[in-house]
């Protein structure tokens, strides 16, 4: 098991809903002054794919449909449905800042933690493991919903800058079958929109917001897991 990405220090995260012509406009905007990420080859977006899991009681949801200021989210995460590189992580609210903890995982490791088996994570010396383990004994933390999208993301090493387009959201439908690129998904948004992600450490520097400025996006706190969710079962409901 290979640690990346132990814990990232606090940052901003914006979150906007875009229409596509305008994700054309700022799109040509962003590669005047920034780097595509090198992730995106040839260009072109790259698909990642996120297991999220909740307690008994649906917390994550309610929290965050309630406005709650602290809390917690958990997910396994991977790239173009692939098991070369797998993510646990934890995604923690702190008031406005946003702070990310990550762990690379095996994937029988991960296997295990979808079937609901949380033994040998207390063993681990790292820290987002065993906290894994004790959400999965005292919260029946368990997988909830796979949110499916494909990433077209934008660096600048000022404040860390980096900006993400968000595109074609899908749900997966009542699956766990993380690495099946085929499962069946449906988009959780009743119109064509887009989510743009602006993401910095202190403030947004002079020269990205011009960059921004003119773009016609609705602020908003959407949250993808949220969305997603609105085919699945609430409240003590979730995968057998």
């Amino acid at each position: 098991m290979q640690q990346k990405r132990a814990q990232l220090p606090a940052r901003h995260e914006l979150k906007y809903f875009i229409h596509p012509a305008e994700v054309e406009a700022l799109r040509i905007q962003l590669r005047r002054g920034m780097e595509l990420d090198s992730h995106c080859r040839g260009g072109r977006p790259y698909a990642i794919r996120s297991l999220y899991f909740d307690d008994i009681e649906d917390s994550a949801y309610f929290d965050k449909v309630g406005g709650v200021m602290h809390r917690d989210k958990y997910r396994i995460r991977i790239y173009r449905y692939s098991d070369a590189e797998i993510f646990l992580e934890r995604k923690r609210k702190l008031g406005d800042l946003i702070q990310k903890s990550s762990v690379q995982i095996t994937r029988r490791l991960c296997e295990q933690i979808i079937s609901g088996d949380p033994r040998g994570l207390y063993r681990s010396n790292n820290p987002l493991l065993q906290d894994m383990f004790v959400q999965m004994r005292t919260k029946l933390l368990r997988p909830s919903v796979i949110v499916d999208y494909q990433r077209e993301a934008y660096l600048h090493p000022a404040e860390n800058v980096r900006i993400t387009f968000d595109l074609r959201l899908r749900s997966g439908l009542h699956s766990t079958d993380l690495f099946n690129a085929d499962i069946p998904v449906i988009s959780p948004l009743d119109e064509k929109l887009e989510i743009l992600e602006v993401k910095y450490d202190n403030y947004l520097p002079d020269h990205i917001q011009k960059l921004l400025a003119g773009t016609r996006a609705e602020r908003s706190a959407v949250s993808k897991y949220v969305l997603c969710r609105r085919f699945e079962p609430l409240g003590g409901g979730g995968f057998d």
